[in-house]
């Protein structure tokens, strides 16, 4: 028996006012949804995946990272896309089934990992916060204050047994904005736990756009051809009599990247950070200073846009290796392919590069700031 994670993504975004589904527009330095597959990806406990989209949206899907997700499309109201999936897995061994909406990408694994756990002695588990602002309810020409102490603001994911919940989906009405609703409405126990004030719901363009600064950084970096060195570029060691000289790998793709989003976070250049009158970065391969710059720019709240590279060389032809310099970028980057460009240039036989004795690179990052 398993637990399997549903994430919703099949709305319409009506409200997001964006020509990119919400799902789908870049937050944090990846598509909205991508946030939610992550992270159920990342729980040891969640043993499937099961993301619902409208079928308008399927071409948008290429921007996803869902190898071992299984995709569906769903119906025309939440509700119904919910049973869609209950009914997808109906044949499989299923016990625990959590089910979330796409547009709430920054709850926690410690979030998801304790509604796993609650399931344990319930059959029902929602986090739920409190509201800060006075609540009015108003029934037609009459205004009524209500004590905002029992007032409880619910979100997602939320946790059921699978039978339990399936028993009950047999509703499809549009006014049934969450699957608490079916056990309240069926008067059923529900465990009711803390959720997150940061997990909030991303509903229109300015809920991303507000919270956001774009910033951009340029990286330069040339080094020269010798005998009895490996060449590096862009992370993959490529076949040559020739390497390049330098104290770490001597990677132009890399360090040249590693200086643009440092410029663009304003954290510094490569030299400050790896000085090569450091000995422990001898010969150090430059995918490890990379990940270190990427680890200390999501500290600061800082994701990646979109990296333009030019690898400047007469050899070797940059078109060969393109792609897997592009998969292997955007793996250490911890971002998606598409936000990657790789352009090779020559110059035309001129000066050093031309002569095959030094190969250059320039790229231009551009990151966000969130608040």
């Amino acid at each position: 028996m398993s637990n399997y994670f549903i994430i919703l993504a099949a709305g319409k975004s009506e409200r997001f006012n964006s020509n990119i589904p919400k799902p789908y527009v870049i937050y944090k330095g990846k598509p909205v949804v991508q946030h939610s597959i992550d992270k159920a990806k990342k729980c040891k406990k969640i043993e499937k995946i099961l993301l619902v989209i409208n079928k308008n949206h399927k071409n948008f899907i290429k921007k996803l990272n869902t190898k071992k997700i299984k995709i569906i499309f769903g119906g025309k109201t939440r509700s119904e896309s919910s049973l869609l999936a209950l009914q997808n897995i109906r044949r499989k061994r299923v016990k625990n089934i959590l089910i979330h909406d796409a547009a709430r990408p920054n709850f926690s694994l410690k979030l998801l990992n304790k509604l796993i756990n609650e399931l344990k002695k319930n059959k029902s588990v929602i986090p739920t916060i409190k509201t800060k602002d006075s609540v009015k309810f108003k029934n037609k020409n009459l205004i009524i204050n209500i004590d905002r102490d029992y007032i409880y603001l619910t979100q997602t994911p939320q946790a059921f047994d699978y039978k339990e919940l399936y028993k009950l989906k047999n509703n499809k009405s549009s006014k049934i904005t969450d699957d608490a609703n079916l056990f309240i409405r069926a008067n059923k126990k529900i465990k009711f736990i803390s959720g997150e004030s940061s997990n909030k719901k991303i509903t229109s363009l300015t809920d991303i756009n507000n919270d956001q600064q774009i910033k951009y950084g340029i990286g330069f970096d040339i080094h020269r051809l010798v005998l009895k060195r490996k060449l590096y570029l862009g992370g993959i060691k490529i076949k040559s009599k020739f390497g390049t000289l330098g104290h770490s790998d001597g990677d132009p793709v890399l360090h040249a990247i590693t200086d643009a989003i440092l410029g663009a976070c304003k954290m510094g250049d490569i030299g400050q950070k790896f000085s090569d009158k450091n000995k422990k970065f001898k010969n150090i391969r430059s995918t490890i200073l990379l990940k270190k710059v990427i680890n200390e720019m999501k500290q600061n709240n800082y994701f990646i846009n979109n990296i333009d590279i030019n690898i400047i060389t007469q050899t070797p032809k940059i078109s060969k290796y393109k792609n897997k310099m592009i998969k292997t970028i955007a793996k250490i980057c911890g971002i998606s392919t598409t936000q990657i460009n790789i352009k090779g240039k020559t110059t035309e036989k001129l000066g050093l590069i031309g002569k095959e004795k030094a190969i250059a690179c320039e790229v231009i990052s551009s990151v966000t700031k969130y608040d």
